[in-house]
């Protein structure tokens, strides 16, 4: 049977896959040397295991590469929850890396196949150099939504392109969607509103894959109190909150901000292992 291992930052997401699956979770133990480099030691992981690991920052990247070669003697199968750096997919500028790319090559090596969690472009599945599939968890949150008792809920994109999401998690439910359209009255001044549906009257959740600085969504909440919104929810699967964010999204007036277990953070309400584990035994 395969066991589950996994880094510092994956832990919780780690010992729900294990229980979901009835797998044994490996303990492993982590530690610096003097000089800062990381080391880690894990128990025995047997001939299958499943590593586990989010791409959060660049410590999170070197325990997930020592991780993958301590498990070299097995048949590993990788699960990237978040894939930091995947937003980098193209060349803007002369010189720049394709982050995705470099990322996902790094993290081809030593394992037999890998999955992600709404990735934020399916399309950097290419740069694995193994077989690579993404998994989606709207319809968890469309679940963990559905016991709120939310009134006429809207479930609104912050933009058209993650309009689909939307769809997905309003789907579980049959529930209206929508996308934020934004109108530049000036230079300093824009306009967001949903752009075919009233939100007057109604529970507003704004969904998206990733949270990171909020602006977008802290601007949004104001203007869909002003058009008459009953209140607003935030929900996500990977919730950064860099730079203050999820306070910068209370402060505007959203009621509660919802995340997944991808990134282990307090607001983290509903879980991506029942997915990873229908994905494991679908194949």
């Amino acid at each position: 049977m395969m066991k589950v291992v996994s880094t510092e930052y994956s832990q919780i997401l780690a010992a729900r896959v294990a229980r979901e699956s009835g797998s044994e979770l490996v303990d492993v133990r982590f530690s610096r040397f003097p000089d800062g480099e990381q080391y880690l030691r894990t128990g025995p992981v047997g001939d299958e295991v499943l590593i586990i690991g989010s791409v959060t920052d660049s410590n999170s990247l070197i325990q997930l590469l020592l991780l993958i070669d301590a498990c070299e003697d097995a048949r590993s199968t990788l699960l990237i929850p978040y894939m930091g750096y995947a937003r980098q997919d193209k060349q803007f500028r002369p010189g720049e890396p394709l982050s995705a790319r470099a990322i996902a090559r790094a993290l081809s090596r030593g394992v037999n196949d890998v999955m992600t969690i709404n990735i934020h472009d399916r399309d950097s599945l290419r740069f694995f150099s193994v077989p690579a599939r993404n998994l989606s968890i709207a319809a968890e949150i469309g679940d963990y939504l559905s016991g709120l008792s939310l009134n006429d809920p809207l479930i609104l994109a912050p933009d058209d392109g993650a309009e689909y999401f939307a769809m997905e998690v309003a789907l579980t439910n049959g529930w209206d969607t929508d996308h934020l359209e934004k109108t530049r009255l000036s230079a300093e001044e824009v306009r967001m509103e949903p752009a075919g549906i009233t939100a007057e009257g109604r529970d507003v959740v704004i969904v998206d894959d990733i949270i990171s600085t909020g602006g977008t969504l802290a601007m949004a909440t104001g203007m869909l109190y002003e058009k008459g919104a009953s209140c607003v929810y935030a929900a996500c699967v990977h919730g950064v909150f860099a730079s203050g964010a999820y306070g910068r999204l209370r402060a505007s007036g959203i009621r509660e901000v919802f995340a997944s277990d991808t990134i282990e953070q307090g607001c983290s309400v509903f879980s991506a292992a029942r997915e990873v584990v229908s994905s494991i035994r679908r194949c």
